[in-house]
């Protein structure tokens, strides 16, 4: 019984965390993040300071935290991927599942994107590089060509600016992320096909 109540606890502790999160990331987006005060993210939560001290000391360990959790998923792709041989299939599926990732932590990337200054004086962008090199050694065939090494490359910046850069596109946001998934899809499939012909 006493597991319950633990559980319970630690459960309403993980929800405020992840309030804290939620409400930092939009007072981010919205207002920059040199501008945004922990004070203005506990008006928001309507808690105190204290309370929000209680979870988080400082702006950059809330943004850290909301990172590490929002894409913990591309370490779970990494790990993945790197058990698994340099196929088509394979390829295919990172791009998936990677298209998956970045729709689901849209406002962080959205975030990162309009803060690189930010972003870069803070460890995240140290950390964001090196999954982005992660996944550069899951989806390029270290013996393909380098002309089909850089389609595989643009396959992933391919879903970034689907992000980005095509917000105003006369189309649904699904519409946008099934097109942009089919043109990063065909980016791998042509340098696999490329080299198959070598």
């Amino acid at each position: 019984m006493g597991g319950t109540m633990d559980g319970t606890k630690q459960q309403r502790r993980g929800n405020t965390r992840q309030r804290i999160q939620d409400v930092a990331l939009d007072l981010f987006a919205e207002q920059g993040y040199e501008k945004t005060s922990l004070r203005e993210i506990a008006e928001h939560l309507d808690v105190t300071k204290a309370a929000l001290y209680y979870h988080f000391k400082t702006k950059e360990e809330i943004l850290v935290s909301v990172y590490e959790d929002r894409t913990r998923p591309i370490l779970d792709l990494i790990e993945w991927g790197r058990q698994q041989p340099h196929t088509l299939e394979t390829k295919q599926e990172i791009v998936r599942r990677y298209s998956e990732i970045l729709a689901g932590a849209a406002p962080l990337f959205r975030f990162m994107q309009e803060n690189q200054a930010a972003v870069r004086e803070l460890r995240v962008g140290e950390t964001f590089k090196e999954r982005m090199q992660g996944l550069r050694e899951i989806i390029v065939d270290p013996d393909a060509a380098l002309h089909d090494q850089v389609r595989c490359v643009s396959a992933i910046f391919t879903l970034h600016a689907g992000m980005h850069f095509l917000q105003d596109l006369n189309a649904s946001p699904e519409e946008k992320r099934k097109a942009v998934l089919e043109v990063a899809t065909d980016l791998v499939t042509q340098a696999h096909e490329g080299t198959r012909r070598a």
